[in-house]
């Protein structure tokens, strides 16, 4: 079955895109055709180089933490550039810097097991920001956390892209979650997926959550790109009628 088509999209680097549409409509397909999982008819480039399969220039975090759960939160951080075989005194100073952006200071000893699932997703996005890659691919990566745990961790990563200005391509159900982080929205059509709509964001990211959400620009576009989601899974409902 064809997931995609006709898909066109640019992402500028040190931009914030977030891609949302119906279920099924195939955004983490998107999403891993840019990070090299999956192969796709067209063409994908970073900086006019072909992409052929996963590099270190891309950095993926998933929903479920992908911890490896023998590891303490240091180990976990660390693992990737072990494998790159960097040396030690220059790891130790890699992994301190991002206990301390993921806010995990006294933990670095702690198992997978004995952290909340916040705290799992900080490591796992402190292991991918290690390997210092040029886009961050972020595949639904708060969807399996409670409510306020994830606005906490909403805020710790707008906080971290702030500091660092990585390029982020973001695959999410949650709309409000997509303008609250994003520079942009993409909003993709049912299944086959492509892009029928872009939205540009241009909040005061020094205005904080409960001034933010409450303000007329941010809901007004809010209400714009959830009615344009709705349309496309309306849309998805009738054909699905149909078949």
């Amino acid at each position: 079955m064809l997931a995609l088509r006709g898909t066109d999209l640019t992402v500028n680097e040190g931009e914030f895109v977030s891609i949302v549409g119906p279920s099924g409509c195939g955004k983490s397909t998107l999403l891993y055709v840019v990070g090299g999982f999956l192969a796709a008819r067209g063409e994908v480039t970073i900086d006019g180089a072909p992409v052929k399969g996963p590099g270190t220039d891309r950095g993926i975090v998933f929903q479920e933490y992908a911890l490896f759960p023998w590891l303490t939160v240091h180990d976990n951080i660390a693992f990737g550039l072990e494998r790159q075989g960097l040396a030690a005194s220059e790891r130790e100073k890699i992994v301190d810097r991002l206990v301390k952006v993921i806010g995990l200071g006294g933990f670095e000893k702690r198992y997978p097991r004995e952290l909340s699932g916040g705290m799992k997703q900080r490591v796992a996005i402190a292991r991918t920001l290690a390997r210092d890659p040029a886009i961050l691919l972020l595949d639904e990566p708060f969807g399996a956390l409670d409510a306020q745990t994830r606005e906490i961790m909403q805020d710790e990563l707008l906080r971290i892209w702030l500091e660092t200005r990585k390029t982020v391509l973001m695959v999410t159900h949650d709309v409000t979650e997509a303008v609250y982080l994003s520079n942009r929205i993409c909003v993709m059509s049912a299944r086959p997926g492509q892009i029928i709509e872009e939205f540009t964001v241009s909040f005061d990211r020094g205005r904080s959550r409960e001034e933010l959400v409450v303000s007329e620009q941010f809901n007004s576009i809010r209400n714009r790109v959830w009615l344009s989601v709705r349309r496309q899974a309306l849309a998805a409902g009738e054909h699905n009628d149909e078949a």
